[in-house]
């Protein structure tokens, strides 16, 4: 298949329907002005974090072999998140770029340009580029590397690098990770599969309602952008740039120097490399009392920016239809 009959591929089958649930949750409240906003999105997110979600991922860990190939995603994936994070680090901590950033900022920024919406907009693009069964990549790049990176490293550049708050008890981060369903679901899942305990009717059960993840999601990201506030910003343009540029340009490099044969794990990679900031940056944001404002900034912009660097780096031939 051709580029340019891919390129429409792509946008007929993923960008068009992920478009269409950004702009309805970002249309809800004009239409039903008596929305509160703040209390939707809350329960939308907590039927994701306690059904939806762990649904998703109890279905694929359970039905899925672990194997070298699938572990190579999240190794890889994570490689070009910490590179990522370094470049950061150096742009917002010691270059005079932007000398009036305050630290708070500086982390929401950075912690948001290291991880990526790798299931919520990683799956469907995943799903068009091998099948089906290639969600398994976003599943366990989300459990293996995204969600530990996040609440070790993560945790750590948010309340060292942005809050210079000093007697306040630091958070228990194996305490965080133990309060969180989708870890549970998906070490559950896991034992069903490696003791062949695996139950067919229990997996497409949950796997029917977990569906109900991405829609959701990409609901309340339309709901969670700052639409009115959208300004170009330096310094969220170029974070933005990292996250959906660097990252998968990085993945891309060093895959074959430890992969030698390119296969479609790798390539599943760098996939996962190209999405744009993860909302969880700005739940992060709020909790540990960082800059929110330039956390939903930053989101806003490499969500817009996602549909135009996509294309982009298919025509680099980073990435390609098995």
């Amino acid at each position: 298949m051709n580029y340019a009959a891919q390129l429409v591929d792509l946008m007929v089958q993923v960008m068009l329907p992920l478009s269409l649930l950004v702009c309805a949750g970002a249309l809800w409240p004009r239409f039903f002005p008596d929305t509160d906003v703040e209390q939707m999105r809350s329960s939308l997110n907590r039927l994701v974090m306690y059904l939806f979600y762990p649904c998703i991922l109890f279905a694929v860990a359970s039905s899925t072999p672990l194997s070298r190939e699938l572990l190579s995603v999240p190794l890889l994936v994570g490689i070009g998140s910490l590179v990522s994070g370094a470049v950061l680090y150096v742009l917002l901590y010691k270059l005079p770029l932007w000398p009036r950033l305050t630290d708070p900022t500086r982390a929401a920024l950075m912690v948001g340009g290291m991880f990526g919406n790798t299931f919520n907009i990683g799956a469907p693009v995943l799903v068009f580029f091998f099948g089906a069964e290639a969600i398994r990549y976003a599943v366990f790049n989300d459990m293996l590397m995204t969600m530990p990176l996040v609440w070790t490293l993560g945790v750590w550049i948010c309340t060292r690098l942005g809050s210079h708050e000093r007697g306040g008890a630091r958070p228990s981060v194996l305490g965080i990770m133990l309060t969180m369903p989708p870890i549970w679901a998906f070490l559950l899942g896991f034992a069903c599969q490696q003791t062949g305990l695996t139950y067919e009717p229990l997996v497409k059960a949950t796997q029917f309602i977990g569906q109900a993840t991405i829609p959701v999601i990409l609901f309340v990201l339309g709901m969670t952008i700052p639409w009115r506030n959208l300004v170009p910003r330096g310094e969220i343009l170029a974070v933005a740039g990292v996250k959906l540029l660097l990252t998968p340009f990085i993945i891309w490099l060093v895959a074959p120097l430890i992969y030698p044969r390119m296969a479609e794990a790798q390539y599943a990679a760098v996939v996962e490399g190209t999405t744009p900031v993860m909302m969880t940056a700005l739940l992060l944001a709020d909790r540990f009392k960082l800059d929110a404002s330039a956390a939903a900034l930053m989101i806003g912009w490499s969500t817009i920016l996602f549909w135009l660097t996509l294309p982009l780096i298919m025509a680099f031939g980073w990435i390609g239809r098995n």
